[in-house]
């Protein structure tokens, strides 16, 4: 395979940890398929909760979870990790959201500019980010969307962003997504359970109604069956972000997760009716 033949997909993420436990089966299973797999995250997760014990060698939180990641990177196969050099701002309403170098109050186009120079140095065929809202309404997800959307839009255009490298154009933008009739069955469960769906999660900050009233497309649908293991591998490299007492709702969500990933295709717009089995299906064919 020559220079001009590599396969490279990209993924901008925000935090360490949101590349094994939202999109790890995808990454590991095209890196095993030859392809190259870069990530590119915004934060170092400055301010993820994490139990005291845990930081012993460790000079911060951000530290620590940048060795997590390294250690999922191994795991999951990523020819590269990239950060972006801004600093996690919490949950939403946190006041980390309006610290000078969060994420989420950085102006878009610096954050898009540092993106952009990413995409051009690396020349992904494909580029994945988070949906609109997110995946949970996280400001610096959306933040990553955003800027992400602008940076794809913007990467072939010389008089954009001008950075001395060469404009390049990717051909394919997904978004993380997830089956709604799924998490709607586990907001039932979690009733069920005598379970508040609206403070769900590690830190209970997570609104499951408010995620299930968004709807969003699936395109592409990835059996990740082949790597379900890579993928747990890299998760379990994250121990500080581990949710303590997963329930019955995290061991089903897990399950459901173990067997594919699903995608909404923002570029090129998607016909009516698109499933695809492969997010590279096309490339190189314009």
């Amino acid at each position: 395979m020559t220079d001009s033949d590599q396969r490279v997909l990209l993924a901008v993420l925000a935090h360490p940890d949101d590349e094994s436990f939202g999109t790890g089966g995808t990454l590991a299973l095209y890196a095993s398929r030859g392809v190259q797999v870069h990530l590119v995250c915004a934060t170092r997760g400055e301010v993820g909760t994490v139990a005291p014990e845990m930081l012993a060698g460790h000079a911060s939180v951000g530290d620590l979870r940048q060795r997590e990641l390294e250690c999922a990177a191994g795991q999951l196969g990523l020819a590269g990790v990239h950060y972006l050099g801004f600093r996690d701002s919490g949950m939403q309403g946190s006041p980390d959201n309006h610290h000078p170098q969060a994420l989420a109050a950085a102006p878009l186009d610096e954050v898009a500019a540092v993106i952009v120079t990413w995409i051009r140095r690396l020349r992904p065929q494909v580029v994945i980010t988070f949906d609109p809202i997110g995946g949970y309404h996280h400001p610096d997800h959306i933040a990553c969307h955003k800027a992400t959307r602008l940076a794809f839009e913007a990467a072939g255009d010389a008089a954009q962003y001008p950075n001395g490298a060469t404009p390049y154009q990717p051909e394919k933008l997904y978004y993380i997504t997830f089956h709604r009739p799924w998490l709607r069955q586990g907001i039932r469960l979690l009733r069920l359970l005598g379970q508040d769906p609206r403070h769900w999660g590690r830190n209970h900050d997570i609104d499951l109604v408010q995620i299930a009233q968004s709807e969003f497309p699936v395109h592409a649908r990835i059996d990740i069956r082949p790597v379900a293991e890579r993928k747990q591998r890299a998760s379990a490299c994250h121990a500080s972000q581990q949710m303590p007492g997963q329930g019955r709702l995290g061991r089903w969500l897990m399950r459901l997760s173990d067997a594919e990933e699903v995608y909404m295709r923002a570029y090129p717009v998607a016909p009516p009716g698109l499933r695809e089995g492969d997010l590279f299906e096309g490339v190189g064919s314009q």
